[in-house]
């Protein structure tokens, strides 16, 4: 079969359009299929797939390419301290636009013993103050769970919905790259190359809408994101097809970048959500579903390897 380099640029645009706007699509109807009362357990599922994908895919995949495994470990260290300066910024900017609403929100989380509610003598009595105190916090978290905007009081203001798209941007471009590296090579190493990519990405797509919900956007807006975001498999497939040897050299430090986004949002924004919740039947269920997470991405990469 004649392969013209029309015809692989061809290719490489129909496959990256397609797998940019497939994965999104498919991981759509799943995430958003969800009852939003669901969320909050969701969102331990998306950890495990973030970790899962960082810690079997994306890291083992820029060790192996790199030619140095120490600058790796470097860049995931600046990328670390530059999502944490990322997202102390955006924290600033919600403060003077919102009166730091998100110091208040947070504040109410940690001291919740006062409510309007209850007088205040009550809630502090020597007697049954601890009863007391426990019966409205359980209260309250029954009423936000069981709330169909449960999200829009628990967000963080829309941060790790950033985190996460800065993140699936970059390896949304290392995608391109290697769609356009596979049709270079080969029409058919080109195509398996595209399908499993976009087996690979659904369920983090999908662990990536759930953040985005769970952050405060809404269901169009976490559709609107994700496409955007998808663009860039198709930006990094037109720049690899026309300096793949220069792009290549990239990959490594890219893909480092990118698993930095995910460890930070699952580690310092979304893990220490879970720990709010301390009886013994949440932790058993947010274990489990970290570990239904976990191993989603597992089983694509065995099946798909």
């Amino acid at each position: 079969m004649y392969f013209s380099e029309y015809s692989a640029l061809t290719y490489i645009i129909s496959f990256s359009l397609l797998g940019g706007v497939l994965s999104v699509s498919l991981a759509a109807l799943l995430a958003l299929s969800v009852r939003t009362t669901w969320l909050p357990m969701l969102v331990s599922y998306a950890i495990g797939a973030m970790l899962g994908a960082v810690f079997l895919e994306i890291l083992p995949h820029a060790f192996s390419l790199a030619s140095n495994v120490e600058s790796i470990s470097v860049t995931l260290l600046l990328g670390l301290l530059l999502f944490f300066i990322l997202e102390k910024l955006v924290i600033w900017r919600h403060c003077h636009g919102d009166h730091c609403e998100v110091h208040a929100i947070h504040t109410e989380e940690r001291c919740p013993v006062t409510h309007p509610e209850i007088p205040l003598e009550q809630q502090h009595s020597a007697k049954d103050g601890a009863t007391k105190y426990k019966a409205v916090t359980t209260a309250q978290t029954s009423v936000l769970l069981a709330s169909g905007h449960s999200h829009n009081h628990a967000h963080d203001s829309g941060r790790s919905g950033l985190m996460i798209m800065i993140g699936d941007t970059f390896h949304n471009f290392i995608d391109g790259i290697l769609i356009a590296a596979a049709f270079t090579a080969d029409i058919k190493l080109g195509v398996v190359t595209a399908l499993a990519i976009i087996a690979h990405e659904i369920p983090q797509e999908v662990g990536d809408f759930l953040i985005l919900l769970h952050s405060g956007y809404s269901k169009k807006q976490a559709l609107i994101f994700n496409l955007v975001s998808s663009v860039a498999t198709m930006a990094g497939g037109l720049i690899a097809y026309y300096a793949l040897q220069y792009v290549q050299s990239w990959i490594p430090f890219i893909l480092a970048i990118a698993a930095s986004s995910l460890i930070y949002v699952a580690v310092a924004d979304l893990i220490p959500g879970l720990h709010k919740r301390t009886e013994l039947k949440a932790t058993l269920a947010q274990v489990l579903l970290i570990l239904i997470g976990v191993s989603t991405i597992w089983i694509a990469h065995v099946v798909l390897e």
